[in-house]
């Protein structure tokens, strides 16, 4: 395939898995690529990084898609016979091997040898940090053990697991440093030992991502790149949805989170800064156009100084919306100097404020980990009831609202069938300056079984969609 051809479709694929990729971004990679050599995979590699990649969110889907469009296929890469290299690499490894226990020569191809012995090369090659070894030893094992058929519609990680397990690779760390004290001439000490530990882990990890990687190729070779890069796409952190979001994309998440914080307290700051003009100051203008001969060349105006608003967050933390609450209570108060005053009250069949939670505290994780455990929100079954809730919470906080202030209300809106005291709502919508209401749940999900969202929202000045990042963010960029 010619390589424009395959650069154009590697683009495609990455605008696919929502990386922002713009035109003048795809020109930057072909000229970053007429500057290094094509047969460096790596300088390839980092040269398209550099001009596409904007984010260290997005470089693990980045280098995904790559591992797909550019795997290695050369002519020595042909899966459908093995090179002399690794065949010459394996007479001689056997030899060795066989000279060791005494049984003389063989024959130089690995169909005849157990998987023992096949684990036992391996072993072998860790221990010297034989990298062409490994990828030979990685080639073969994916060929006798994944057991790959062409056309089967099985992912990479089923083929990974049958060709580590037969290579014995979680009990190699072991073995490597057992054998590793028998060889020293002299006890190892502590550090020596850790040092050693950090090193033969490195070596398992790399031959694991070799291991992959050839399997990789395989199933490109077998489905096509497009095909593969489709079974392989991952959302982009913030576009992973609160709601659905595995242990390992919560992680990513928060990671995602410090950088975007920041990002948006800077560019609301700066809007605030560089407001749209006021009305024409006369008086500022007259005086001003007396350096120009009384001509007003200058017109002066008023800048608008709009006042922060008062932010309430009323947050349902049951189980099915707890990370969308905690994602949302880190965002507010970590641009919290966007407003004059932030108030957070939380609720399952009971509410509590939890205000001082967040005060005088410098990791907002802690405060939401104090939220999820000391706040006082089960009063009954520990589901969740709007009703009762938001009754409590006019009859004790309702005075506190204002015209200036705005209240944020985070939830499905699934009451279990209990009376929804949607008046509240009005209320707050009367006294207050806004009532805003976020859903994490898709649209088409709305007003369905138990959800009362379009009762609530009926008396709100919009109910919108939260359910990633992406969508969190434009919403609080809105709201300031």
């Amino acid at each position: 395939m010619p390589v424009l051809d395959l650069m154009s479709g590697f683009i495609v694929e990455l605008r696919n898995a929502g990386l922002p990729v713009s035109l003048t971004e795809n020109l930057d990679a072909m000229e970053a690529v007429k500057e290094i050599p094509l047969e460096d995979r790596e300088a390839f590699k980092y040269a398209l990084a550099a001009t596409l990649v904007k984010s260290q969110n997005h470089w693990r889907a980045f280098e995904t898609i790559f591992e797909v469009y550019f795997s290695l296929r050369g002519p020595e890469y042909n899966i459908a016979q093995d090179g002399s290299e690794d065949s010459e690499m394996w007479r001689e490894q056997q030899d060795l091997q066989m000279q060791g226990e005494g049984k003389g020569q063989s024959g130089g191809s690995m169909d005849g040898l157990t998987p023992e012995e096949i684990a036992q090369m391996l072993m072998n090659a860790l221990m010297n940090g034989d990298q062409a070894m490994m990828k030979a030893l990685a080639k073969q094992s994916v060929q006798r053990f994944a057991g790959m058929e062409p056309g089967r519609p099985v992912g990479g990680t089923y083929y990974l697991y049958r060709t580590l397990r037969n290579l014995d690779l979680d009990n190699m760390l072991d073995k490597l440093m057992e054998a590793n004290k028998q060889q020293a001439a002299e006890e190892l000490t502590n550090l020596e030992q850790r040092l050693e530990k950090d090193e033969f882990q490195s070596r398992i990890e790399q031959f694991k991502q070799e291991v992959e990687a050839e399997i990789r190729r395989r199933l490109v070779a077998d489905r096509g790149a497009e095909a593969m890069a489709k079974t392989l796409r991952k959302p982009l952190p913030e576009d992973v949805e609160f709601m659905h979001a595995s242990r390992d994309e919560m992680q990513s998440l928060k990671k995602a989170l410090q950088p975007l914080t920041r990002k948006l307290a800077a560019r609301l700051a700066r809007k605030r800064r560089h407001g749209r003009k006021g009305p024409l100051d006369f008086r500022n203008t007259v005086r001003h156009s007396l350096s120009y001969g009384g001509v007003p060349a200058d017109p002066k105006f008023k800048y608008p100084r709009p006042a922060k608003p008062e932010l309430m967050v009323v947050a349902d933390i049951s189980g099915s919306v707890a990370a969308f609450a905690r994602f949302t209570l880190m965002l507010v108060y970590a641009i919290q100097g966007q407003f004059s005053k932030v108030r957070s009250f939380v609720f399952i069949d009971g509410i509590d404020e939890v205000t001082s939670y967040f005060k005088n505290t410098e990791d907002i994780s802690d405060a939401i980990h104090r939220v999820n455990t000391e706040a006082d929100v089960v009063w009954v079954d520990g589901h969740s009831d709007y009703g009762h809730a938001f009754e409590v919470f006019w009859e004790r906080y309702g005075k506190d609202i204002n015209s200036k202030t705005t209240i944020l209300l985070l939830g499905d809106a699934r009451n279990n069938y209990h009376a929804t005291s949607s008046w509240v709502v009005k209320e707050m919508q009367k006294r207050g300056r806004h009532v805003y209401w976020l859903n994490p749940e898709p649209k088409s999900y709305w007003n369905t079984g138990d959800s009362v969202v379009g009762e609530y929202g009926s008396f709100t000045d919009g109910v919108y969609e939260c359910r990633n990042l992406r969508q969190l963010e434009g919403f609080v960029e809105k709201l300031v």
